[in-house]
């Protein structure tokens, strides 16, 4: 069994090793710089969201949502307060997570980066 494992051990660890040798990253001085295969070096630039604590606005999303309940539990009585619950939870929370990347947006957390890659024909 130990042979076995030190097969499919070196196996992956090959694996990995051509893997990093294709890997190869390009900048904007190498835009539209062509290779043998057909290839050439295309920069896009792109919007990248940076400098910001809650990428995912989870904060907003728990508030919006927590609120929402709240509000929609003063709504009606029986089944009805608990679809009003969920349902204030719900709206609440995609409120809320709206909000808070409308104010991530407005503070700049955002840049524009070059990204360039290899396409091929």
């Amino acid at each position: 069994m130990k042979p076995i494992r030190t097969l499919v051990a070196f196996g992956l660890l090959s694996l990995a090793g051509t893997t990093l040798v294709h890997a190869q990253s390009y900048g904007p001085e190498d835009e539209g710089r062509r290779f043998d295969d057909g290839s050439r070096v295309v920069c896009d630039e792109v919007e990248v969201q940076r400098n910001t604590s809650d990428p995912n606005r989870i904060g907003g999303t728990a508030a919006g949502a927590v609120i929402g309940g709240l509000v929609g539990n003063q709504i009606g009585s029986g089944n009805g307060r608990k679809l009003a619950t969920v349902g204030g939870a719900v709206a609440g929370g995609a409120i809320g997570r709206n909000v808070q990347g409308n104010r991530q947006e407005a503070n700049g957390n955002r840049v524009v980066e070059t990204r360039c890659e290899r396409v091929r024909r």
